[in-house]
Parts: structure tokens; sequence; C-alpha cells
């Protein structure tokens, strides 16, 4: 993916459902990292780890790809936990961040590439 791409508000909203399946699933497995890092750590020098170290594996696995494929697409992960994202767009002619969370119908807010979240505006 070009670091050049620019998405438009539809394209980025067109985008939505697959996303939040994505996030979801993303949500989960941290939840699963989070709850099993020290059980794994503990038993893998042991036995192996078992079923947990699996389950370990993983979620673990499940972050990279989609977080590799996400910003393959140009998307920004920014927070796994609130479901973060920032797509790259323009604005009178220059560019933003298109900026939508988990929870939010449609993107709806945008900010300028040199801060964050704080900064966001309605569109």
């Amino acid at each position: 993916m070009s670091e050049d791409r620019r998405f438009t508000v539809e394209e980025a909203n067109a985008m939505l459902p697959s996303l939040r399946d994505t996030l979801h699933a993303m949500q989960r497995a941290r939840q699963v990292v989070l709850a099993s890092a020290e059980r794994v750590r503990g038993s893998v020098a042991g036995n192996g780890g078992g079923k947990p170290a699996g389950e370990y594996a993983d979620a673990l696995g499940l972050l990279r790809r989609e977080t590799e494929r996400l910003s393959s697409e140009g998307i920004l992960l920014r927070d796994v936990d609130s479901g973060l994202l920032d797509f790259p767009g323009e604005r009178d002619g220059g560019p933003v961040f298109l900026c939508w969370r988990l929870g939010e119908d449609e993107v709806g807010h945008w900010h300028p590439v040199d801060s964050g979240f704080s900064d966001r505006r309605p569109l």
C-alpha cells in the first residue's frame, strides 16, 4: 500500500463493517494475552505451556497479523482497547486524519496530522 494513500470519508465508512469485526477480534485476543501472559511464562519453563501457551501464541499471532494488515491498507491503529483508528485523508487541500472509534456509527471526525484524538473535530 502506498504511503500516499488518502481515504475519502465514503471510502473509510465503507470499510467500517469489516473493521468492527477485526477490532472486536483484536480486543478479545488482547484480553487472552493479558490474562494468560504470566501463567504462560511460568508454565513454559516447566512443560512447554500446553493449551494456555497455544491460546497465547494464537492471540499474539492474530494481533500481529491484523495490525500488519491494517497498516498495509494505510489505516493507522491508534488504540486496540478503544478501537481507535485514523485514516489518512484530506481537508481543504491539506493532509489530515479521518478519525473513528469503535462504537461510532460512521467516520464523523478529523484532526490535523500533527495532533491526536484530543484535537479531533467534527467533519
